[in-house]
């Protein structure tokens, strides 16, 4: 009896965990979205309050013995600092100028950047099923901006650098918790107030202090307050993602991103109204498709793996 009590009690936590991401996960855009829309408030200083209010909670969680730090040299996560700045402004900037529909299509772009980044620069291989199913996300991304009637060059630059930024990260985290032998939350812990004092620099050569639309202006108390609910709600998306990762199987949290990533577009069609055309609906579903192909063929490939090792003498 005991054991089945644990047994329940540990489904239970991993419940909890994939309804708190689900949650995080979606709220995040659309929070983020209407601060842009309603409040106007700048995207550099709502990314550095994320930052601040991420190392805040892994701080507590420190002190809460969640997880504990490894001492890591500043100078060997400069430049994963410097990219993390990056990808989190121009994802945000993708954001504020475009329809949810086209940002979150544009971040399934990631996955084909990340293959050429590691086929170009780390000469990593890829099946040739792997490289077709490339094939339907950019077609459907391209499709979708295409017929977009928000369509805007200045939003399309910041999706095209949000990608590119943030494909560079993802790599990066990767070969840094290799190469450090840390994980994603001992990076995190150091990572992100470094990011933080990067952007502190320069925030004041590109967004206002004072006055409309500064750090330090006139806010209205319902805006203060949701800016800070979204940094709070930022770090519920990495912590959530952490013990999703270490607590799951690779096919529950693949599985589980696809239905935020269906949730999310039609959330967009319906709180903002954003338009949809049925050439957009036909992008999205030939992304949707390849993205769940390349999980299909690419959890085909692990197991074959790990079936080859299990056999060896």
């Amino acid at each position: 009896m005991a054991e089945q009590l644990l047994n329940l009690s540990a489904k239970g936590r991993i419940v909890i965990c994939l309804l708190v991401n689900l949650f995080s996960s979606i709220c995040i855009v659309f929070i983020n979205k209407w601060i842009y829309v309603h409040y106007k408030f700048p995207n550099m200083t709502l990314t550095l309050v994320h930052f601040v209010v991420t190392w805040l909670g892994l701080y507590i969680c420190n002190k809460m013995d969640i997880f504990s730090p490894k001492s890591v040299p500043i100078r060997r996560i400069v430049w994963l600092a410097l990219s993390f700045c990056g990808f989190v402004a121009f994802t945000n900037l993708s954001l504020q100028n475009n329809s949810i529909g086209t940002y979150q299509l544009a971040k399934a772009m990631t996955t084909p950047v990340i293959i050429l980044i590691q086929t170009a620069y780390y000469k990593k291989t890829f099946s040739t099923k792997i490289k077709l199913t490339l094939i339907p996300i950019t077609l459907g991304v391209i499709l979708n901006s295409y017929y977009d009637v928000r369509f805007n060059v200045l939003g399309t630059v910041f999706a095209t650098l949000g990608v590119l930024v943030t494909s560079l990260y993802q790599v990066w985290v990767g070969a840094k918790q290799h190469e450090l032998q840390v994980n994603s939350m001992q990076l995190l812990y150091y990572q992100a107030p470094l990011s933080s004092g990067f952007l502190l620099c320069i925030v004041p050569f590109f967004e206002p202090l004072t006055g409309d639309g500064g750090i330090f202006g006139p806010w209205s108390l319902p805006a203060l307050v949701t800016v800070l609910f979204s940094g709070v709600v930022a770090f519920l998306v990495n912590l959530s993602i952490y013990w999703i990762i270490g607590n799951t199987s690779a096919v529950t949290y693949n599985m589980f991103g696809h239905f935020k990533f269906c949730i999310t577009l039609v959330g967009g069609y319906v709180l903002f109204q954003d338009p949809l055309s049925l050439n957009q609906a036909l992008g999205i579903l030939c992304t949707l498709a390849g993205i769940l192909l390349y999980t299909h063929i690419k959890l085909m490939e692990q197991e074959e793996g790990k079936n080859r090792l299990a056999q060896r003498p």
